[in-house]
C-alpha cells in the first residue's frame, strides 16, 4: 500500500512537470545540493554523528564547528587607536588591513579577568575566541616580554582561572608561546619545573574547558629540530591537546612552517603515538623571514586567518597582532612589547 501511495505521488509529479514545462519552457526544477562547512558537517556538541565511512571519525567537540567564524574582538588596541585617530591618514588603511581582521587575544597576569567576558562577547555572536596563554614563570627568558607568573604555584592557579572563565564553552587556546623554545635558558631544575607546569595545564584544560583545544607552542618551525621538539612536547603533556602552534609572532612562510609541522607530527605519532594537528600563525610572513625576529624592517602582512583545514592544519591564524611590537628594537625602537604602534602596522601594510 505504502509503495503504491509513493508510486502515484511520483507520477504525479513527473506529470506536472511536464505540464508546466509545456507552457514555460525556460522552467527547471530547483536542484538543492548540500554544502559542506570547515572540518565536516556542523554538529551541536552533545550528539553524536554518524557517517557513511566506518573508518571516518568526527570530533564532536570540535570547536570550528560548534561556532560560525573566528571572533573580531571589538576594542583590540588596533580598534581603539583608529577610533581615536579618525583624521589620520592612516586610519583607514589600518582598519581595512588590520583592526576588522579576527585576532588572538593574549591573557596574562594582568587581565586575567577579562577571560569570561572576552568568551561570552564570542559565544553571544556565535564566533571562536582564539585565546593566547602566556604566563610562564621566568617568561621570555628575561628578554622583552620577561614577566609571568612568580611562582608554581601562581601559575597553577592561574591557569585554573583561564579554565574557568572559558567554562564549558567552545574556544582555542595557544598554551605558552617560547615556553619550550626558551627551554635552553633555564636551569636543570627550572626546566624540569616547565614541563610540569604545562603539563598540569594542559589537563586542566581539558578538563575544566572541554570544548577548547588547545595548542602548545612549539617555535618557530626552524629553531629546534623536530625530533627534539617532538620530545620536549611529549615532556610538557601534548597528549592532552589537540596539536601544537607553529611561527607565532614570527615571519616564516606558511609552506615552510607547514613542511616542518609535517615531519614533527610525524615524529610525535612514531615515537610517542601522540597524534597531533597544526594551527600556524601568519600574521606577519607575508615576505617571509629574514632572519631577524624583532621588529624587523620589509615584513608584510600574511594570509587572513581562515578555518579552511588541511590534511595537518587546522587553522591559519593571526596569533600574534599586527602592529604590536616585539619590543624596543628594530623599526620599533621606544616602543614596549605588546603596544600598537600605527608606524608598525603601516610598514606591514606596505611590506
Amino acid at each position: 500500500m505504502v509503495k503504491t501511495v509513493l508510486g502515484l505521488f511520483i507520477l504525479s509529479n513527473v506529470w506536472w512537470t511536464s505540464q508546466i514545462q509545456t507552457l514555460f519552457p525556460d522552467f527547471a526544477p530547483i536542484t538543492v545540493t548540500e554544502q559542506q562547512p570547515h572540518h565536516q558537517n556542523k554538529v551541536s556538541a552533545e550528539e553524536p554523528f554518524a557517517t557513511d565511512n566506518p573508518e571516518q571519525v568526527i570530533e564532536t567537540n570540535d570547536p570550528y564547528l560548534q561556532t560560525d567564524g573566528l571572533y573580531q574582538e571589538k576594542d583590540s588596541p588596533a580598534i581603539q587607536w583608529v577610533k581615536q585617530n579618525p583624521k589620520d591618514k592612516r586610519s583607514e588603511q589600518i582598519n581595512k588591513k588590520i583592526a576588522t581582521i579576527p585576532t588572538a587575544k593574549w591573557f596574562g597576569e594582568w587581565n586575567t579577568s577579562e577571560v569570561n567576558d572576552y568568551v561570552s562577547q564570542a559565544a553571544k555572536e556565535n564566533k571562536l575566541p582564539m585565546l593566547v596563554a602566556y604566563n610562564i614563570p621566568l617568561r621570555d627568558c628575561g628578554q622583552y616580554s620577561a614577566g609571568g607568573a612568580k611562582t608554581p604555584e601562581e601559575y597553577k592557579d592561574w591557569i585554573r582561572k583561564i579554565a574557568s572563565g572559558i567554562g564549558n564553552r567552545p574556544a582555542i587556546v595557544i598554551l605558552e608561546p617560547d615556553a619550550l623554545i626558551h627551554l635552553d635558558c633555564l636551569s636543570d631544575r627550572d626546566r624540569q619545573t616547565r614541563f610540569a607546569l604545562l603539563q598540569d595545564a594542559t589537563e586542566v584544560l581539558k578538563k575544566e574547558a572541554p570544548h577548547t583545544w588547545t595548542y602548545m607552542d612549539a617555535g618557530d618551525g626552524k629553531w629546534k629540530s623536530p625530533e627534539d621538539m617532538a620530545g620536549w612536547l611529549n615532556q610538557a603533556g601534548v597528549k592532552n591537546t589537540r596539536g601544537v602552534s607553529l611561527n607565532v609572532s614570527n615571519y616564516n612562510k606558511t609552506t615552510d612552517v607547514e613542511k616542518y609541522g609535517q615531519t614533527l607530527i610525524d615524529q610525535l605519532k612514531k615515537k610517542y603515538n601522540v597524534s597531533a594537528h597544526l594551527v600556524i600563525d601568519t600574521s606577519r610572513n607575508g615576505n617571509g623571514s629574514n632572519g631577524q625576529w624583532c621588529n624587523p624592517s620589509g615584513r608584510k602582512l600574511g594570509e587572513t586567518p581562515s578555518t579552511k583545514s588541511t590534511s595537518i592544519t587546522d587553522a591559519f591564524l593571526w596569533i600574534k597582532r599586527p602592529g604590536e611590537s616585539d619590543g624596543d628594537c628594530g623599526i620599533g625602537k621606544g616602543t614596549k612589547a605588546g603596544e600598537f604602534s600605527p608606524d608598525l602596522a603601516i610598514a606591514l601594510i606596505n611590506g
